[in-house]
């Protein structure tokens, strides 16, 4: 694996998101001085908080799998993710809702998944199912281990025997197809590919290795931090600083100081920080920006779809709501045609309808709920453009309002005390490109080894991390990218080290082991 090549004691992270901490803790582990310089005045990135009337508001993910992940970060400085961090497993880590009227509860226990697929279809059905699961458990090890914790200098670290191993679990195939190889019923399939909504690619074109993020929703299960998401970035922030992170809030960086092909200094506004090495997490645009250099592609890049986010402070709630919601309309390869290649919204819309106030009370005032639609749109390279957003997004307010009670969320509208909305044109007012906070799209020629690389030709010093390098979009895997851009810099080997497994499952707060099936 090539590295960041001469002294690089003093490290300084941009960005306080989670990328950047995971990177700043990784570093602290391995000896490193760190710098983290934040525009915000206070961590979390994109995994911000927004408070509106006592409502406190998770304006970034949602859904946090894989914390085995989180445990690794914090036991990189000798923490736990137990004294941090009280995580609630979901049960259900969602409840589907189909325009028919039919619902399932996706559990990530087995014999409880299994029984609920055998009511909801059939016993033939949940069979497939549990076939279904121990391919996702065989793919994810394959994929984890060679092709997702790694870095990649050359395509050609892809001929390795689990690349064999993989094409034979079918990994190659087309997602849909694969799936619907143990799971006939067209509700079940989606189930375990509505992932790709984010992802940016139909299921029908999908790689069916792509799978692996069903794996980390319904295998290896969905939790909730209490206090919200927003307390992950809090507390790994804590944990920086307690290690030694010398964390500078409201800096925002504006160029780089350089000589010859090494980073010498960042420059804020009103400071100059020498260093050794530096870590970029904005995105891509802005990093190359900074680095003075766009890395030439054979293929434009091509960006995920966007997402309008519809937070609402209610003085009710539906009982039939789960913590997480999947509303799917009728409609659903339409769907992704009007979102990746019409560019239209969506004229049947499955949301997601997150109520963490159903898990944390005290994230809204006595009396009052939570709830967070999210609605896929497309991105605005190819669908409305963030000027047309600011007039669009009254009347999409309404359209989903008028979805939700249609869907049975009776009086939806009447409950609303505080809301706030978030569109593309936000998300490109934080200067996320083509309006959209899932960065690019997980197309073949942007996975693994064809995805922008962590270091950039041109400079041998700094490394980028988040969503839009190496390995992906998610909390998991942006996660993994700070640990990668950490390795870049310290040497240390790519790869789970089991470390991370051991931390999580004896968190007392999990309340369960938090890999199954001997993963």
């Amino acid at each position: 694996m090539n590295g960041v090549p001469g002294r690089c004691d003093h490290v300084v992270v941009v960005g306080a998101g989670l990328a950047g901490l995971s990177a700043a803790l990784h570093l602290l582990g391995a000896g490193r001085r760190v710098t983290v310089l934040e525009s915000a005045q206070g961590p979390g990135g994109r995994a911000g908080r927004a408070e509106r009337s006592g409502h406190l508001i998770d304006t970034g993910p949602t859904v946090l799998t894989m914390p085995e992940l989180v445990a690794d970060a914090f036991a990189a400085v000798g923490d736990r993710l137990g004294d941090r961090i009280d995580l609630v497993p979901l049960h259900p880590a969602y409840r589907a809702r189909f325009a028919d009227g039919s619902r399932l509860d996706v559990h990530s226990d087995p014999e409880a998944m299994a029984a609920e697929v055998a009511r909801f279809a059939s016993p033939e059905a949940a069979d497939g199912y549990l076939r279904l699961r121990d391919w996702l458990r065989r793919l994810y090890r394959i994929q984890m281990r060679r092709f997702i914790d790694a870095n990649f200098d050359t395509p050609l670290q892809l001929l390795h025997p689990d690349l064999a191993r993989l094409a034979a679990l079918g990994g190659f195939g087309r997602l849909d197809a694969r799936i619907a190889r143990f799971v006939s019923d067209e509700r079940l399939r989606r189930v375990f590919t509505f992932q790709a909504l984010y992802a940016g690619v139909p299921p029908q074109r999908a790689l069916a290795a792509y799978a692996v993020i069903s794996y980390m929703d319904t295998v290896a299960g969905v939790f909730f931090p209490r206090g919200g998401m927003h307390a992950l970035p809090r507390a790994m922030a804590a944990a920086a600083r307690d290690a030694g992170a010398d964390l500078r809030y409201g800096r925002r960086v504006r160029s780089l100081e350089r000589s010859g092909q090494r980073v010498t200094a960042v420059l804020t506004d009103d400071e100059r920080v020498p260093c050794d090495a530096v870590v970029l997490t904005p995105d891509l645009p802005t990093s190359y920006h900074l680095l003075g250099h766009r890395p030439r592609r054979p293929l434009a890049l091509r960006h995920a779809p966007s997402a309008v986010v519809l937070h609402l402070g209610t003085d009710r709630t539906w009982p039939q709501l789960a913590h997480h919601t999947l509303s799917f309309g009728a409609s659903w390869q339409r769907t992704f045609r009007e979102l990746t290649r019409q560019g239209r919204l969506m004229s049947d819309p499955s949301l997601l309808i997150s109520r963490p106030t159903a898990t944390d009370p005290a994230l809204a005032p006595p009396g009052r709920h939570l709830h967070y639609v999210l609605a896929p749109c497309p991105n605005t390279a190819i669908g409305p453009s963030a000027r047309q957003w600011r007039d669009l997004a009254p009347g999409y307010r309404d359209v989903l309002l008028g979805h939700l009670e249609r869907r049975g969320l009776s009086g939806i509208a009447g409950s609303v005390r505080d809301e706030l909305m978030v569109t593309p044109a936000d998300w490109s007012a934080q200067g996320l490109a083509a309006g959209t906070p899932f960065s690019l799209a997980h197309t073949f020629a942007q996975t693994g080894p064809f995805r922008p690389r962590n270091l950039v030709r041109g400079t041998d010093n700094a490394v980028l991390a988040g969503c839009g390098t190496t390995p992906g979009v998610g909390v998991p895997t942006v996660l993994l990218s700070g640990k990668l851009a950490a390795a870049r810099i310290t040497g240390a080997p790519s790869g789970t080290t089991g470390r991370a497994s051991r931390t999580a499952a004896r968190t007392p707060t999990a309340g369960r082991p938090l890999a199954h099936d001997g993963t």
